[in-house]
């Protein structure tokens, strides 16, 4: 099972492609989409294979049965609770910041 480090930072593409299967199975197409509206990211052909490629080896996803040419990647138990871990950790870290920014003036 892969460690949380393995993760990267937030916007590691293997990170939105995991919170893209959060919502259900979807294909590369689907994931590109969807990443593009959730994140404003556009995920190029080989950093969203290659980010498969890395999370199906570390079982956080699994491929389905191919549709026509598509292939279509769900997320594993696995790969829930890295997901979980992670964005636990980006909004503990996100809510930190803004409470420091609210009682601090920047450039004060």
């Amino acid at each position: 099972m892969a460690k949380l480090e393995q993760m990267g930072r937030w916007s590691e593409p293997g990170l939105l492609v995991l919170a893209s299967l959060a919502e259900g199975e979807k294909h590369g197409y689907a994931m590109v989409s969807d990443i593009e509206a959730m994140a404003g990211v556009h995920l190029g052909p080989g950093t969203l294979y290659g980010a498969l490629s890395r999370l199906e080896e570390q079982g956080l996803i699994a491929a389905l049965a191919a549709e026509g040419r598509r292939r279509p990647y769900r997320l594993t138990g696995a790969g829930a609770r890295v997901l979980r871990e992670q964005l636990t950790t980006i909004a503990a870290v996100a809510d930190t910041g803004l409470s420091r920014l609210r009682a601090t003036p920047v450039g004060a």
